[in-house]
């Protein structure tokens, strides 16, 4: 049976768990080596990995090139404009011809929709690298992050502040799935979508309050208030004022405490100077981790 990597509340507990624990033995085994150095077990040797890109990437483009070449394998670039899936070829038309092109196929895409009607016809695996309903590639770094410095996330309370986003709905998704709390504060008008909020369950609290989420939190999260494709950047700005993480929203959790943010940052609006480069930010270590992850993610879906 084909693997895909769509959603992590698709994902049984133990899958998880066993992707993470991956993730983290293939960073330390690499350690001091150079960046093209190839795993030991190369569990890519002679597979090609698509990356189709429907929306612009740093991280996810370079960590998933990165990725697929230290597993031992190589990929093809491409973004849809350039496709005829941008000149309006059916996805699933795309995702037949890439199977027998391809050994698995990435894809950040608008829509969450064509990412589920590719891998309904794909016989590859697929792998969401982001849409607007989520981004769990990104969380599976962050969790991998929070277990580097302060251990495993069972039982650890993490604070969301600002929009009620597509990695927002992640953290949800991995919540009950790995066993720790997520608080999210966002305004009203820019809450989770209802149906993830339910994923969660009883791991999630929703609140307006900044503070009262960020209150004895392990982890204090955010992301920017303005994602690719929304026009209403003046109402978002004023939406979320007084949702900036600083020092002292930081000094509300816990004393040891540490801040993550996937990037790219609006300095000096979700998040001030001080906190992203101060003492409790990890998030150059959060971005290298989308490697390590997707590398794990990678070799469990080649595994099935």
């Amino acid at each position: 049976m084909t693997r895909h990597f769509l959603d992590i509340h698709r994902l049984c507990a133990e899958d998880l768990r066993a992707i993470l624990d991956d993730a983290h033995a293939r960073k330390k085994a690499r350690l001091g080596k150079p960046k093209g150095w190839v795993d030991a077990d190369a569990p890519a040797r002679d597979r090609v990995l698509a990356m189709v890109f429907e929306k612009n990437s740093t991280r996810t483009r370079f960590s998933f090139d990165a990725a697929i070449r230290q597993l031992g394998g190589a990929s093809i670039i491409a973004n849809a404009g350039d496709m005829q899936l941008g000149r309006g070829e059916p996805v699933e038309d795309t995702a037949r011809v890439l199977s027998r092109m391809v050994d698995a196929v990435m894809i950040r895409a608008n829509d969450h929709e064509d990412v589920e009607r590719f891998a309904r016809v794909a016989t590859v695996p697929v792998i969401n690298g982001l849409t607007d309903r989520s981004h769990p590639c990104q969380i599976l770094a962050d969790i991998m992050t929070i277990e580097e410095f302060r251990g495993p996330i069972a039982g650890k309370t993490i604070a969301w502040v600002g929009d009620g986003n597509n990695v927002c709905h992640s953290f949800m998704h991995a919540a009950p799935k790995l066993g720790f709390h997520l608080q999210v504060a966002c305004p009203a008008e820019y809450h989770p979508d209802l149906r993830d909020l339910a994923i969660g369950g009883n791991h999630v609290t929703l609140t307006s309050d900044p503070a009262e989420a960020v209150r004895g939190a392990d982890v204090v999260v955010t992301d920017t208030w303005v994602s690719m494709g929304d026009q209403d950047y003046e109402a978002r700005l004023d939406a979320f004022e007084g949702y900036t993480v600083d020092d002292g929203l930081m000094d509300q959790a816990q004393g040891d405490a540490v801040f993550l943010h996937c990037l790219p940052a609006h300095r000096g609006e979700e998040v001030t100077d001080a906190v992203i480069d101060g003492p409790r930010s990890l998030i150059w270590d959060e971005a290298e981790n989308r490697i390590h992850a997707q590398k794990a993610v990678l070799a469990w879906c080649f595994a099935g």
